[in-house]
């Protein structure tokens, strides 16, 4: 498995690097100081009594303002030497908790995200400081826009986490197979899709049901609940028209929601996506390979298997990929659905065949996909370009299903996905 990398965590007063005092660090939010270099806490002025791990946990969490740490980074930072059970760390969030005076102070200061970790969520500003001390220089700790997650309960009570962030025309993206609203966020993976639309769009996401912060316990898994999920996160967004987006798996409930409602969708957006699934390819022998790696998705899905992780990885982005994408995706089985739950998606998608439905697509579309993909054949983005009346076809030159920012196609996505949405300015970003 390959080292996930943070940055480096200030938890002490100075340190000493080639002989020369490393700066330390005083943290102001809400009407809490964090004086890194006297080992203290103080709410206005006063200082609110820690335990020596309870002060690091809350050093880590503070410097890392605006983002999501996982439980077992952590543990690794809190006690790097040592060896503890989760329940440590539990306790010191606990104790910040009621040292912060939560909910007494009508604030929140850290988030729990269900299963991944933590986040500091109060607005900090840091001022530097130096052996000589403090200097008046307070700057805003960086941190992305804030997306606002929220909860709605589609027709056969499926609970559905779905996600709003940025301002302007509304762009509404289906989910796909895998999601995890929170912990995609500051993934190498989706952050900058994330950044790039919320440049021009509101943009609306959604786990699907049996993944992410939805709800894993649910009786159907289809092609069908996956348009109504859709239709519910919509309605519950208050949305009246919008551009779609289908990605992948996502592409088959984006086109049935443009055919069903053709007066809301003024855009259609299909990337790496297909109208029919394995077992509507004609195609036996990618049937059986499929069904293999279906098998092996229940038995490994949840272990830390070198050759699933690396293959698992590998199929979705294979060029230009680095060690923090590969641990992010390896990360993502852990986080987002059960064994049970990614198998019964995957045979889901297997069934998907919304081929007839394209000759009734009416909206402006375009069809985006890579020609080295080996998680979407080609040929299915041409059938899609094919066989919906004026679509407009965008071949992309990378082998990944899932672009990525360092390679040049992300470049060319972006900047003909903006002349088709009429972005103001836009242009090709490398």
């Amino acid at each position: 498995m390959f080292p996930r990398v943070l940055p480096a965590q200030l938890l002490f007063c100075y340190f000493f690097v080639n002989g020369m005092p490393r700066t330390a660090s005083l943290y102001q939010f809400g009407p809490f100081q964090l004086d890194v270099a006297e080992h203290r806490l103080l709410r206005q002025g006063v200082e609110v009594p820690l335990q020596l791990k309870a002060f690091e946990t809350l050093c880590v969490l503070v410097e890392n303002a605006g983002s999501l740490l996982r439980k077992e980074d952590l543990l690794q930072q809190v006690w790097p030497d040592t060896v503890v059970e989760e329940n440590n760390l539990n306790k010191n969030i606990s104790l910040l908790r009621k040292a912060l005076g939560e909910p007494a102070t009508g604030q929140s200061y850290i988030e729990t995200v269900p299963r991944v970790g933590y986040r500091f969520a109060a607005s900090v500003t840091e001022i530097a400081l130096n052996a000589k001390g403090p200097k008046p220089e307070g700057r805003p700790a960086e941190s992305p826009a804030r997306q606002e997650i929220r909860f709605c309960s589609t027709r056969d009570g499926v609970r559905i986490a779905w996600a709003t962030v940025g301002s302007g025309y509304p762009l509404v993206k289906a989910a796909n197979w895998l999601n995890h609203l929170d912990y995609e966020w500051e993934s190498p993976v989706w952050k900058h899709w994330i950044a790039e639309l919320t440049k021009h769009h509101r943009f609306v996401r959604y786990d699907e049901r049996g993944n992410g912060l939805s709800d894993w316990e649910v009786k159907e898994m289809s092609s069908e609940a996956w348009a109504q999920d859709l239709e519910t996160v919509v309605e519950a967004a208050g949305i009246d028209r919008f551009a779609l987006m289908g990605i992948s798996q996502g592409g088959a409930p984006a086109i049935t929601y443009a055919v069903e409602h053709p007066e809301r969708v003024s855009h259609l957006i299909l990337v790496g996506a297909y109208s029919r699934g394995f077992e509507h390819r004609d195609n036996p022998e990618a049937l059986k390979a499929r069904q293999a790696f279906e098998t092996l998705v229940r038995l490994d899905w949840g272990t830390k298997n070198p050759a699933f992780s690396f293959n698992f990885a590998d199929l979705y982005v294979p060029q230009n990929a680095t060690p923090e994408h590969q641990e992010w995706f390896n990360a993502l089985r852990r986080v987002s659905a059960s064994p049970e739950n990614a198998a019964r998606i995957m045979e889901a998608c297997d069934k998907i065949n919304v081929r007839a439905l394209l000759p009734s697509v009416s909206v402006p579309t375009i069809v985006f996909h890579s020609d080295g993909d080996r998680a979407v054949p080609p040929d299915e983005g041409r059938i899609l370009a094919a066989e919906i009346p004026n679509a407009r076809f965008v071949p992309l030159s990378s082998a990944n299903h899932l672009l990525l920012a360092n390679e040049p196609a992300w470049g060319i996505f972006v900047e003909e996905l903006g002349a088709f949405l009429g972005w103001q300015g836009h242009r090709r970003s490398h």
